[in-house]
């Protein structure tokens, strides 16, 4: 499938789409197009409006202004149609740990109004996908994390939605766990054109699995692309250069034609350069000539935090968020769930 929107059509449309909490505006008129089949990723720190973006997306929160439409829905006149649509994995565990797998999915299963003969069915089809079969009787409580995201997974499945989203997937998962996961999401584009919005705040997550991103900060869209033309976007290799003296590194190389651009944060400053091998012992040279002590320098290909730094001047920081970090935050965001 090819990247960007090149005539694909969208099966998600976004227009000036606002969400506010009394004088706070969490999202802020933000329009987009996911187009059908492909893996979208909304990117940025935890608060910047990602969860609330999904929230209206699958009506569990009303707009304060804008519109959005789901499948061809209406979030806020047709929100029956779109809660047929989609399927949704949430950021913190949802399932009853008391109850099997088998019993847990059978439960989604009659929710969903999905007919008694054919539960069965659906329900080995969704374990099969998620590779959870030979734990299919087994109590839920005695699963490990990834087990439990994959089962959530399959248990958004049951219904054969058209979108699935999921609110930071992988979050709280040992990387190895991390990676089994994304092979699941990647399964499901691959195998059954599942359109899947996700959201997150790890770059390697977002780099890997998304064909375009969308980079959210402080509720507003402040760049989207495919994750290679937004690395490409900032003109050549990063060389970080770890100094107390960053300003005066900044001034020393303003003007100079290779120096594509320049960023500080945090007692260091990235610069963007062609050919970066080439330019670390110039760079040095003029830290020397200034008189600029510099602790470290290194020199790397582009990343998403790269894009995220140049277009808000910090990094997202991947911080660990314990399970009571991460039911707080879900119930924050999905408070009040039809406001």
């Amino acid at each position: 499938m090819s990247r960007g929107n090149g005539g694909l059509m969208p099966i998600i449309e976004l227009d000036k789409l606002t969400k506010k909490f009394g004088p706070l505006v969490a999202v802020d008129s933000v329009s987009l197009q996911i187009n059908e089949g492909e893996i979208f990723g909304l990117l940025g720190p935890n608060g910047a409006g990602k969860t609330t973006i999904i929230s209206m997306l699958v009506t569990m929160k009303k707009p304060a202004s804008g519109s959005a439409r789901v499948n061809g829905f209406d979030i806020v006149k047709e929100p029956d149609g779109v809660r047929r649509s989609i399927g949704i994995v949430f950021q913190d565990p949802s399932l009853d740990e008391e109850l099997t797998a088998y019993e847990n999915l059978e439960l989604h299963a009659a929710m969903y109004g999905i007919d008694a003969k054919d539960r069965r069915d659906r329900i080995l089809e969704s374990i099969r996908i998620v590779e959870l079969e030979d734990r299919l009787h087994d109590i839920v409580k005695t699963f490990s994390g990834g087990m439990r995201r994959r089962l959530e997974i399959a248990r958004g499945l049951l219904h054969y939605p058209k979108i699935l989203f999921l609110d930071e997937p992988t979050i709280g998962l040992d990387p190895q766990t991390r990676k089994h996961v994304w092979d699941y999401i990647r399964k499901l584009k691959a195998e059954h054109g599942i359109t899947i919005v996700m959201t997150t705040h790890y770059m390697e997550e977002a780099d890997s699995l998304c064909d375009r991103v969308a980079i959210i900060d402080h509720g507003r869209i402040i760049a989207q692309d495919a994750p290679d033309a937004l690395k490409d976007s900032l003109g050549g290799d990063m060389v970080v250069v770890k100094t107390q003296d960053s300003k005066k590194l900044e001034a020393a190389v303003k003007g100079l034609g290779w120096v594509k651009k320049a960023k500080i944060d945090d007692g260091a400053i990235s610069l963007s350069v062609a050919q970066a091998e080439k330019k670390i012992l110039k760079i040095m040279d003029i830290a020397r000539e200034n008189k600029i002590d510099v602790q470290s320098i290194s020199m790397h290909k582009p990343t998403l935090d790269d894009v995220f730094l140049h277009y808000t001047g910090r990094n997202i920081r991947e911080e660990a968020v314990t399970a009571k970090d991460a039911m707080r935050m879900r119930h924050k965001a999905w408070a009040g769930g039809r406001r």
